[in-house]
């Protein structure tokens, strides 16, 4: 005989799923020895989700989309440089931020990119688990790749919290990482260049 049970139908409400990242977090909160339900810390796993998840953004937008829209024909063939463009990115061996300035140069064949979308790139690939030297490479190939210019030249003076708050404990360490592309890198000319440019401060 069938019975009609109903304290056996969940409510819809009872459907829906908890945020893992959020059960993550109240975890990770107990094991270090905290109590994720007192007041302090109730919305805090919330909050952690919601940051990392903007922390990590760059792995859910297309470059291409970011890039395509604003490509230009220009018959312009001097040097285009984007620099101080300020960058946050989380190393991807301790989950910890490292932020500073980037600086983008190229000069174009027949092309150029809106000015507007070089920092959009750049954020893209910072808003990533990362390591600087692979952000830098991978900011100066799209652009090689998406306009086909002479050349790139990245820099990205950065400082680790990696380095300042655990490890070495070096407060004043500054990382400096460059990838030169084309005529950059076959070009001493071009390159010192830029290099001069980077350092004139406005």
């Amino acid at each position: 005989m069938k019975t009609n049970d109903k304290s056996t139908v969940a409510e819809p409400e009872q459907l829906d799923q908890l945020d893992p990242l959020e059960e993550a977090m109240r975890r990770a909160l107990r094991e270090l020895g905290e109590d994720p339900d007192r007041e302090g810390l109730k919305e805090t796993p919330q909050r952690v989700a919601k940051s990392l998840r903007f922390l990590t953004s760059g792995y859910r937008q297309d470059v291409k989309k970011v890039l395509n829209g604003a490509v230009y024909s220009v018959a312009y063939d001097q040097m285009v440089i984007v620099k101080d463009i300020e960058i946050f990115s989380l190393c991807e061996h301790h989950m910890l931020p490292f932020f500073g300035r980037c600086h983008v140069a190229y000069v174009p064949t027949e092309k150029v990119i809106g000015l507007s979308k070089i920092p959009r790139l750049v954020d893209v690939f910072a808003r990533r688990l990362q390591i600087q030297e692979r952000l830098t490479t991978e900011i100066a190939e799209t652009i090689m790749e998406t306009i086909k210019p002479q050349g790139v030249g990245v820099i990205i003076e950065a400082k680790h919290l990696c380095m300042i708050m655990r490890g070495v404990e070096k407060q004043n360490s500054v990382a400096v990482t460059s990838s030169m592309l084309g005529i950059f890198r076959d070009c001493d000319q071009t390159r010192s260049e830029f290099l001069r440019l980077v350092k004139q401060r406005s």
